[in-house]
């Protein structure tokens, strides 16, 4: 078990989140990937009787893990709801939102759920499981231009067109049951290190499924509307397309790069945000050896102007 919850997940840059949240013992936080709870319990150790802590998570086996402590507020459901639940609960704005983005550690061992190429299981990957949508479907219905954007988009998998046809070509062919039979079929198109492009591969497939980006997209939109002035945003990601969104978002209120403003213009874009960390903050040396998971993790934060 670790110090700052159980073994159902590791949270990584524990203190570096805690501090950067900047926590006032009365305030309103959010954390909308609870999991284990260990982030969640370092900001209840940081707030007072009157603090308030509201914390996400659409995955049933997060349940196993709740808090008995009436300042925390259980929303079973995927945080891009976030503001709508606020209301619901009569909460507007908040001083702290935290977003650790990605797997569970849980999620990744429970062989059943379909996320890892370690374990045999169904091909699964929903981290909620009432959706519809399983990998198994999307392999067995997308279409190969499908396949390839996604392919592509979230990763750039160097032979993405090459693999989207011989899924189109092969899946009439052979039983898509398990996570096995799907490496087998895909087994002749693997590219340099087999471990390294299966998990590309399947890392794809579980953000198509989970609509990863679009809940990140929706979680960032609703960020100015729901922090109180000075409040804090606190979100780690693990690849570079969500860290991107949030460094663009961040820097200049969208998911685009802004182009140099023209010298001519009198006009001055207002600023929502004011970075904390102009670079993304890593895993310190000690954390690495402890968890190999947080070596792609980045946070990055930022203040409601």
């Amino acid at each position: 078990m670790n110090e700052n919850g159980n073994n159902y997940h590791i949270p990584v840059l524990f203190n570096e989140c805690i501090e950067a949240l900047n926590i006032k013992p009365n305030g309103i936080y959010v954390d909308c990937t609870f999991g284990g709870g260990g982030h969640s319990r370092g900001i209840l150790e940081k707030l007072n009787e009157q603090g308030k802590l509201i914390v996400f998570d659409q995955d049933e086996d997060a349940l196993r893990n709740l808090i008995d402590d009436e300042r925390v507020l259980f929303v079973p459901h995927n945080f891009k709801h976030i503001q709508r639940f606020l209301r619901l609960y009569k909460i507007e704005k908040v001083d702290g939102v935290l977003a650790d983005l990605g797997v569970s550690s849980h999620q990744f061992d429970e062989g059943s759920r379909g996320f890892s190429t370690r374990f045999d299981g169904p091909l699964d990957m929903r981290m909620n499981i009432n959706e519809a949508l399983t990998a198994k479907q999307i392999i067995e219905t997308y279409t190969a231009p499908q396949l390839q954007l996604m392919f592509q988009e979230y990763g750039q998998v160097t032979n993405s067109k090459t693999l989207a046809q011989h899924i189109v070509a092969k899946r009439n062919e052979t039983e898509l049951q398990t996570i096995s039979q799907f490496k087998v079929m895909i087994s002749s198109l693997v590219k340099g290190n087999p471990n390294k492009y299966l998990a590309q591969v399947f890392l794809f497939l579980r953000i198509e499924v989970n609509d990863e980006v679009g809940a990140l997209k929706e979680l960032l939109q609703q960020l100015p509307n729901i922090l109180k002035q000075s409040g804090r945003a606190a979100i780690i990601t693990f690849h570079s397309l969500e860290d991107r969104l949030v460094k663009n978002f961040f820097k200049n209120g969208s998911f685009e790069i802004e182009e140099d403003l023209n010298p001519f213009s009198t006009s001055v874009k207002e600023k929502i945000f004011q970075l904390i960390n102009k670079k993304p903050i890593e895993a310190a040396q000690d954390e690495l050896k402890r968890n190999t998971r947080s070596r792609s993790a980045k946070l990055r934060v930022a203040e409601k102007l």
